[in-house]
């Protein structure tokens, strides 16, 4: 888990391996949240009492010792050993219980290495604009939600992405006025970096025709200087902050129910990227209540006002050990490519003297990092374009004069458009580069017209970053795409849509293995936290989460993965969802 310290004006860092002890000794459990690789492989196995054996079954453990095995053997949440059938099943204790696989194709559990997941927990109680293919659908959406609301209750929405309108400029407040005056109404954009609004919800944030632009944010204004009531970035939170909040309670049933939902798409945890410090203690209830088997790896809001405490306190395991951790926090360079907020090194191709948001100096972004990176915090940076990404390679760079500290991993969020010099830097740095395969799918029909084809030979540039000898963790950035971690594999196997155009791929010599893709949704992602020595892959040692599959991965068509089902999906051993076809 190659802890790290940084010498930063005598002051020793705090490791990064969890400060799992202290959080075990808390909850009072003797065993460390993910004790490292050699503590687990050299005496768990012996020490550890076999639960039970999942045999007949063709397993993809991602471990280079024993590729390919045909049956697991479980205790203690994690695997114990690893071979064939017969050799697992001779000489069990009786009363191990024995679950036969049916021949069927078993991988690691997936990991979405960059997700919102409270934000899509609370997609429930929002409309969902996904898919919208005009203003007038969203219209209807509204007016329908009026018509059931009380006088003065917000209207909140999300999804709506207006390159997908025959008219693709942003919409104007007066639409709104129209279906709703007497309701606030909030509609964010797919991206999460613009939101449309009404004349209310103006009112309700106090923003006028006279209200600044706050840093890092832009109000869009008509002739008359007017608020239109499209909000980009840091300029989103005027209005955001006014939403009344939901109740504690309901925020964990929220997120249980996605959790399930998580888990049925394959997926054993996320990193979380954003958590607000009021909470840090849902996830913790959550995680000890024996009742939510979904890992969440933590990265803290870092513009957060009252995450000082949580910041002070250093990378610490959550009182459910493994299943919840903070390790990191979160910053942001710039907004979205699809609201032409992404900070570009030139001009946006179809949008000439915009070059998009820088939301912090390399100067600030710095200062704000530092304190974060002094207390052992790895650090994950929000890029999306060429100007925004070599930033944050600058800062990073810095960061790794003025405080040293080997392996700790700093991550680059999106990384979606990269100068050809940069791309070798992040090797070189030691940065990981985080990226959302289903982004280039969901982007590739008009991201050449927004920067041009020069720029989109570093569109999405997993080949070249894997070639320059990255390592990259897989993700979707949910509730932006899709929780379906199949379709992000399918995505960078084949950078095709769902449809199979366009033939060859869109800039299809950046394609990934089924191997690799896969591997970025499992030992990439366990790496990019940290975690490979316990989590990732199913070698002895490690935690015991695997998927059961309809059809193996690695050997069907690549065009056949989004149909893929996920039969059984196991957390420490244990199947928590199960299909009628299992």
């Amino acid at each position: 888990m190659n802890p790290f310290h940084c010498p930063c004006e005598g002051r020793a860092l705090r490791t990064t391996a969890w400060i799992a002890v202290v959080a075990a000794a808390v909850a009072g459990r003797s065993l460390p949240a993910f004790a490292g690789a050699a503590e687990a492989r050299a005496g768990d196995k012996e020490k550890t009492i076999v639960e039970a054996v999942y045999y007949n079954g063709k397993i993809r453990t991602m471990d280079a010792a024993r590729p390919i095995v045909e049956a697991l053997a479980v205790g203690g949440g994690r695997i114990v050993e690893t071979g064939s059938s017969r050799e697992l099943l001779a000489g069990i204790a009786p009363g191990t219980r024995t679950i036969d696989l049916g021949g069927r194709a078993v991988i690691p559990g997936l990991t979405d290495a960059h997700a919102h997941f409270l934000g899509y927990a609370k997609l429930a109680t929002r409309l969902d604009l996904v898919g919208t293919s005009s203003l007038d659908e969203i219209l209807d959406k509204v007016s329908a939600k009026a018509a059931a609301l009380e006088r003065g209750a917000w209207i909140l929405g999300r999804g709506w992405d207006q390159n997908d309108w025959p008219d693709t400029s942003y919409p104007e407040r007066s639409a709104l006025d129209r279906i709703a005056p007497e309701h606030p109404v909030f509609l964010v954009r797919v991206c999460g970096h613009a939101a449309y609004v009404n004349s209310a919800a103006l009112r309700a944030a106090g923003i006028s025709r006279n209200t600044a632009d706050p840093q890092g944010g832009k109000i869009l204004r008509d002739a008359g200087g007017e608020p239109t009531g499209i909000l980009l970035d840091n300029a989103v939170e005027l209005v955001s902050k006014t939403v009344p909040p939901l109740s504690r309670d309901e925020k964990k049933r929220l997120m249980a129910a996605a959790a399930r939902r998580c888990l049925a798409a394959g997926l054993v945890g996320v990193h979380e990227m954003g958590i607000a410090a009021e909470d840090v203690p849902l996830y913790e209830e959550l995680a000890a209540s024996g009742e939510f088997p979904f890992r969440i790896t933590g990265y803290l809001s870092s513009d957060d006002p009252a995450i000082g405490p949580l910041l002070e306190a250093g990378p610490r395991a959550g009182l459910g050990d493994e299943l919840f951790r903070i390790v990191g926090a979160k910053f942001y360079a710039d907004g979205s490519l699809g609201a032409r907020s992404a900070a570009l090194v030139d001009d946006y191709s179809d949008d000439p003297g915009n070059r998009g948001i820088l939301m912090q100096s390399p100067d600030s972004l710095y200062r704000l990092m530092l304190p974060w990176r002094e207390r052992g915090f790895q650090t994950a940076v929000h890029a999306i374009g060429d100007a925004a990404v070599r930033a944050a390679l600058d800062v990073y760079e810095r960061l790794a004069a003025t405080c040293p500290a080997p392996g700790a991993r700093p991550r680059i969020e999106h990384a979606q458009i990269v100068a050809a010099d940069d791309v070798p830097r992040f090797a070189r740095i030691g940065v990981v580069p985080s990226m959302q395969f289903i982004h280039c799918t969901s982007d590739m029909p008009w991201v050449e017209e927004r920067i041009g084809a020069e720029r989109a030979a570093g569109a999405y540039a997993w080949r070249s970053l894997a070639a320059a000898g990255c390592r990259i963790p897989g993700g979707s950035d949910f509730p932006v795409e899709s929780i379906d971690p199949l379709l992000g594999i399918h995505a960078a196997v084949t950078r095709r849509n769902l449809e199979g155009l366009p033939p060859g791929g869109w800039r299809g010599e950046q394609r990934l293995t089924v191997a690799e893709a896969v591997g970025a949704f499992t030992i990439d992602a366990a790496y990019a936290a940290h975690a490979e020595a316990v989590a990732g892959s199913l070698a002895p040692g490690t935690l015991a989460d695997f998927l059961v599959l309809s059809e193996d991965i690695f050997t069907s068509n690549p065009d056949r993965i989004p149909a893929i089902r996920v039969l059984a999906t196991a957390v420490g051993g244990e199947i928590v969802y199960r299909s009628d076809a299992f």
